[in-house]
């Protein structure tokens, strides 16, 4: 067991021990964010308590999740849960950690649509239910179903929904082959599957060891393939004057706008994110 110490001392121990595997600045987030999971304690209260002394159990939890942190282990999954959009969501290796580039793409949509009621929105992928939860929450009154291939998804996005009081229709189904039925919307949404097999030399084991791939990876010979399935459901199921949003692989910008334009639509509006890449994709049946 851990000696007291107090809660400056405990932070410390704890970047130092993160810090190898993440860099100085996100082990200052990942020990807050434990410390949150913990305790309750938000930034507030941490300054406040910064001097203070914190038990021995505390600070054998706090660097046991530290200690997994630097092993690899994303924080979300250790607590089962993730910030977004303001709420917290439950997150499990069924579902994908949500990104703040999400978030962002939730802001695309709320500030395009926020005033407009009734709005009938489809969420294409939804995993956690983050991005459905988040638009059934601050859009008036829209009507939002969600599809996803994993029932172990699903369920942790119903439970999320239900927690969160944002009435969702869940639908279990593969994009890749589900056949437009009478519904039209509004809204089309997706963060799909987006990063190529090659890329993943380049990424973070954090992401590689823990979440699931089916939702992050596709083949190299074909790194549009969701985006194509979505783009010819949608050309059945989008109002006139409904609109497209997706999350993209900057790599693919250019390939996807041409992709659009092939099936019916036209030339998409590109927009960066907070970090200047090409991220989204904002798609029509006519030019924005």
């Amino acid at each position: 067991m851990e000696e007291e110490m107090t809660l400056n001392a405990l932070l410390r121990r704890m970047r130092a021990i993160i810090a190898p595997e993440t860099g100085e600045r996100e082990a200052a987030a990942i020990a807050r964010e434990i410390m949150y999971n913990l305790k309750g304690w938000d930034l507030t209260q941490l300054a406040i308590r910064d001097g203070d002394p914190v038990s021995a159990f505390t600070a054998d939890k706090a660097l046991e999740a530290a200690r997994r942190v630097a092993a690899g282990e994303p924080v979300q999954y250790i607590f089962g849960t993730a910030r977004f959009y303001g709420m917290n969501f439950k997150v499990t290796p069924a579902t994908l950690i949500p990104r703040p580039e999400t978030a962002e793409l939730v802001d695309l949509i709320i500030k395009e649509y926020g005033e407009t009621k009734d709005l009938r929105v489809l969420d294409i992928g939804t995993g956690s239910g983050c991005i459905a939860i988040a638009l059934r929450r601050f859009l008036p009154f829209p009507e939002v179903t969600a599809i996803d291939i994993s029932p172990e998804a699903l369920a942790v996005a119903r439970g999320n929904a239900a927690a969160l009081k944002a009435p969702v229709n869940f639908v279990e189904e593969d994009i890749l082959r589900a056949v437009p039925g009478p519904e039209r919307y509004d809204i089309i949404v997706s963060n799909p599957p987006y990063i190529a097999d090659s890329e993943r030399a380049s990424m973070e084991r954090n992401v590689l060891d823990h979440e699931p791939a089916s939702a992050l990876f596709v083949p190299d010979s074909d790194p549009l393939l969701f985006y194509r399935a979505i783009l010819r459901y949608a050309d059945t199921t989008l109002a006139p004057s409904g609109r497209i949003y997706f999350e993209i692989n900057p790599l693919y910008a250019a390939e996807l706008s041409r992709l659009a334009v092939n099936v019916g639509f036209a030339s998409p509006l590109i927009l960066p994110d907070s970090s200047s890449r090409p991220r989204f994709a904002v798609i029509s049946r006519n030019p924005l």
